[in-house]
C-alpha cells in the first residue's frame, strides 16, 4: 500500500534572492542534475545511473556540507533536499566548477519527498544538520524532527543505515532527543538520552562556526534501525 500524504505545517519558509549567477547555473544545470518531484517515487537509480550508497541531506542551505562529502565520496550518491533556490544555484554552480556528478537535487518538501517519493529501505544515509530550531513556542510544531516525520525517515532508511543530525540550539537538541529516543525503531548510538561526539567526516561549515561565535554548543545525534 502506498503511503498517504502527510498533512503538517511546513518546516520552512522560502526567503532570499538568487544571483544572476545562480539563476544561470539553474538554468544551465537544472536539466541534468535536478530531479522534478510530482508525487511520484523516484528513480533514483535511472537519476544517478547507478546502484550505490545513497545518502540523503535535508535542508541542505548553502550546500557546503553537501558538496564536501559528495567530493569525498565520489563512490556515494547525494540526494539535496531543498527550497531555497540561492542554495541550489550555489550547489549547481559549484558541482560545475568542481566537476562533481553524484549529486542530484529536488526542490520540494522533504517531508512529501519522504514520504511519497522514495522507496522502503532505499536509503543508507539521512542527515539533517542545523535545521530551523522555530524557537518560539507556538511555532514549535512546525519543527522538521516530530513523531509523525522520524517514522517516514525510519521507512527509507535501509537495514544497515544511519541517520545523524546536528543542531546549535541546545532546546531542539533536547527536543529532537526526546522525539528520536521515543521512537521504538531507532537506537539513539551514544546511549539514551546522551549525545554523540562531533563525527570527524562532518565537515564544519560557516552556519556552524557562526553558532559558535555567538557561544552556542553544538549537539549532534545519531541513531540506526532496532534490530
Amino acid at each position: 500500500m502506498e503511503p498517504s500524504p502527510l498533512v503538517r505545517p511546513r518546516s520552512f519558509v522560502v526567503r532570499g534572492r538568487k544571483t544572476e549567477a545562480q539563476q544561470r547555473a539553474i538554468d544551465e544545470l537544472w536539466p541534468t542534475f535536478g530531479l522534478e518531484f510530482d508525487g511520484s517515487p523516484l528513480d533514483l537509480d535511472a537519476a544517478f545511473g547507478r546502484t550505490a550508497p545513497r545518502v540523503v541531506e535535508i535542508g541542505f542551505g548553502n550546500g557546503e556540507n553537501l558538496l564536501t562529502l559528495a567530493e569525498r565520496h565520489p563512490d556515494r550518491d547525494f540526494l539535496g533536499i531543498e527550497v531555497h533556490g540561492a542554495g541550489i544555484g550555489r550547489v549547481l554552480g559549484a558541482m560545475r566548477d568542481r566537476g562533481l556528478r553524484n549529486i542530484r537535487i529536488v526542490r520540494h518538501d522533504a517531508v512529501e519527498v519522504f514520504d511519497r517519493g522514495l522507496a522502503a529501505g532505499s536509503v543508507d544515509e539521512i542527515l539533517i544538520f542545523f535545521p530551523d530550531p522555530w524557537p518560539k513556542a507556538r511555532h514549535h510544531r512546525r519543527r522538521l524532527v516530530q513523531p509523525e516525520v522520524v517514522r517516514l525517515l525510519v521507512r527509507a532508511l535501509a537495514p544497515e543505515g544511519v541517520l545523524r543530525l546536528a543542531t546549535d540550539w541546545e532546546p531542539y537538541a533536547e527536543h529532537m532527543i526526546e522525539v528520536l529516543d521515543a521512537e521504538p525503531a531507532l537506537v539513539n548510538q551514544a546511549g539514551a538520552d546522551r549525545f554523540v561526539p562531533r563525527p570527524d567526516d562532518r565537515p564544519v561549515t560557516k552556519f556552524e562556526r557562526r553558532g559558535e561565535r555567538l557561544g552556542h554548543a553544538i549537539f549532534d545525534l545519531e541513531y540506526r534501525p532496532a534490530r
